[in-house]
């Protein structure tokens, strides 16, 4: 019966068919993006450190934060032409800006240390994030960030290594692989170009 309807079929009833994405072919920085979206992260390309200050200004002003808690003295320098009070405790009622070690490409993941959290578990940490990253920071795989990690910090390995992937707090994640996963966080990424 099927093959009498493929026959007298009209062929303008048949739906054109969505190309398939090959994950295969997107470049790194591309699967990235494509899983971080997917995970529901929201995500600010950055050309120019200009371009960085005006997106945090922006999400600052969007989201009516008027503090952030900020322990890194590099991305302070970011800071001083917007108008925020910034605090160096790691309270939950104020956004957290923060750097990362690694952007985990295979599952849009986002990966840090002590060196940005300290002690803190990120479970304990506020529930908002603003992450600055490079592109030079994206590796493939989990395996990957952690290779790198071990060679930047040779003898001194940080502690505390773990990893966001799931930008929806408020989300039902019925995946079991992430049970009882805490870390999800209502996460914004300014991806800074400078390869």
């Amino acid at each position: 019966m099927s093959f009498l309807k493929n026959l007298f079929s009209n062929p303008k009833d048949k739906k054109p068919e969505e190309p398939v994405l090959n994950l295969e072919s997107l470049s790194l920085d591309q699967l990235f993006v494509k899983n971080f979206l997917k995970n529901n992260g929201k995500f600010l390309y950055c050309t120019t450190l200009e371009e960085v200050t005006l997106n945090l200004a922006n999400i600052m002003q969007e989201n009516s934060w008027e503090t952030i808690i900020c322990n890194d003295y590099d991305l302070l320098k970011l800071t001083k032409t917007i108008p925020i009070n910034i605090v160096e405790t790691s309270l939950n009622s104020f956004p957290f800006l923060v750097s990362c070690e690694h952007l985990i490409a295979e599952n849009g993941s986002i990966l840090f240390s002590s060196n940005q959290l300290k002690e803190c578990k990120i479970s304990e940490l506020t529930e908002n994030f603003i992450v600055y990253a490079t592109t030079s920071q994206l590796v493939k795989t989990n395996g990957d960030g952690l290779t790198g990690i071990k060679s930047r910090y040779q003898g001194n390995i940080p502690s505390n290594i773990s990893a966001i992937k799931n930008y929806s707090p408020n989300s039902k994640n019925i995946d079991f692989m992430n049970y009882g996963n805490t870390n999800a966080k209502n996460l914004y990424l300014l991806l800074f170009e400078d390869l």
